[in-house]
């Protein structure tokens, strides 16, 4: 279930121009201006709908806010073409794959999925929303000129926390802090060996004149690409594994690599096209088996560092570095996990969505450490863990004591709306903006100097 709503999500997030087309073939018309850009009411009734179906209560009130969203988003736009704020096309590239590459792992990697979902091509989509994307990260730019300069001290921290009448103050619910250690079982060398040699057969078995497509469509571990011949479209420098890319750059068009090994296992690649930084390749993929031994030998390996942290002999960071998985995102933070919500390292217990941590986490005392416990990535791969819980809260009022972080944050981000207020009130002043007389009644638009926009 968290799966699919994460993914109707990234779809609405990705594709919100998508349905605005749709709208937009029905009715439409100027609802907003800031200087050369316009607010269609196709954007305004796409978003107030999407708020509608988290609660239908909302009203107008919310219509008003969604619209001084926009014209806000338009405001920042404007001045950052008159500011020259630059977004170069591998930037926009990047987050259009990264966006892509989002999705389709939520779609198993499933190229013909995404094409039925949206009627459209990955290439397709991209070229749809590219210009939506560029505007975007011009406004994420310019946003974040404004508030660079703002800071926030301690005392300013402490000051706006005891301005709140204490029945107030916000209510946490309990929380807690995890770390963990990733292995990833890796295949012994026999079967290395063996997926190596199957690889090379296929290897000559082109050379000889079979087609490599045709070929990454029969026998290649990649499921999803396999579909597509192999094809994994055009991507930025830094999407793949470095040593996937360093072998693309490396060949000419149509030229095929030698055997090139990754953490994913053995590919043999055939560039189709360069362009600058980006680059279109198809591969075909072999893994080599992880047979019961290596599963085994994974868990002797958690097992172990486990005990040396029982024992004393190493802090669990430190362990975190001798037997952990390097690619695993905790690695670099010694083994914490941070919230992709908040960013910080504090989950309420319900936002575990894995069963196994849930469980686990549940009848453990703080720095108590899990035995291992196997998860599987949405791509199938098979990994173990083990779990410290590190800290852990009971349901309370907020205190500078426990709650600093927290309050830090809540502090630093109502000082940068308070810039951000008074940079658009600044500009509000010197820009050309009109508005649709229907909302001239909404009241956070009464420091807005508005003009009418006439039929």
């Amino acid at each position: 279930m968290f799966n699919k709503i994460l993914l109707s999500f990234m779809i609405l997030c990705f594709a919100l121009s998508t349905s605005l087309e749709a709208q937009r073939r029905i009715v439409d018309k100027i609802v907003g201006q800031v200087g050369n850009q316009i607010v269609l009411l196709s954007e305004l009734e796409s978003q107030y709908q999407y708020e509608q179906s988290k609660s239908a209560s909302a009203g107008q009130e919310v219509r008003c806010a969604i619209l001084e969203g926009l014209l806000v988003e338009k405001l920042l736009l404007v001045h950052a073409e008159l500011d020259s704020v630059v977004v170069t096309d591998d930037q926009v590239e990047a987050q259009l794959d990264a966006r892509m590459n989002q999705i389709l792992m939520m779609m198993n990697n499933d190229e013909d999925r995404l094409q039925q979902f949206y009627g459209q091509s990955r290439a397709q989509l991209k070229n749809r929303v590219r210009q939506d994307m560029k505007e975007r990260l011009m406004i994420q730019t310019k946003q974040s000129d404004v508030v660079q300069n703002v800071d926030i001290t301690p005392n300013e921290v402490i000051e706006m926390f005891n301005a709140i009448p204490v029945d107030s103050l916000p209510l946490f619910d309990s929380e807690v802090e995890i770390a963990e250690i990733i292995i990833s079982p890796t295949s012994n060398e026999e079967e290395k060996a063996k997926a190596k040699a199957k690889l090379q057969g296929l290897k000559e078995r082109i050379e000889a004149g079979e087609d490599f497509a045709e070929v990454a469509r029969i026998y290649s571990d990649d499921v999803g690409s396999a579909r597509q011949g192999g094809d994994l479209g055009m991507v930025g420098r830094g999407i793949l594994v470095p040593e996937f890319e360093a072998a693309s750059f490396a060949l000419e068009p149509m030229e095929i690599s030698p055997i090139v090994e990754s953490m994913f296992g053995f590919h043999l690649i055939q560039l189709i096209e360069r362009r600058g930084n980006n680059y279109r390749a198809r591969h075909i993929l072999i893994k080599p088996e992880i047979t019961s031994a290596d599963l085994e030998l994974a868990k002797s390996k958690l097992l172990e560092a486990r005990q040396q942290i029982m024992i004393d002999s190493l802090s669990f960071a430190e362990a975190t570095k001798k037997y952990g998985d390097s690619e695993a995102e905790s690695y670099n933070n010694g083994g914490r996990v941070r919230n992709p919500r908040t960013g910080n390292t504090f989950f309420q217990v319900d936002e575990f969505q894995e069963p196994d941590i849930y469980f686990a986490i549940d009848s453990m005392e703080v720095g108590q450490i899990s035995a291992p416990i196997e998860f599987r990535q949405m791509t199938g791969e098979r990994f173990y863990r083990i779990i410290q819980l590190q800290s852990k809260t009971d349901p309370h009022r907020a205190s500078l004591k426990q709650d600093y972080s927290k309050i830090l944050e809540i502090a630093k981000s109502q000082k940068n709306n308070e810039a951000l207020a008074e940079w658009i009130k600044e500009k509000i002043d010197v820009t050309y903006i009109k508005m649709d007389p229907e909302f001239y009644g909404c009241p956070n638009f009464a420091n807005w100097n508005l003009e009418e926009i006439r039929p």
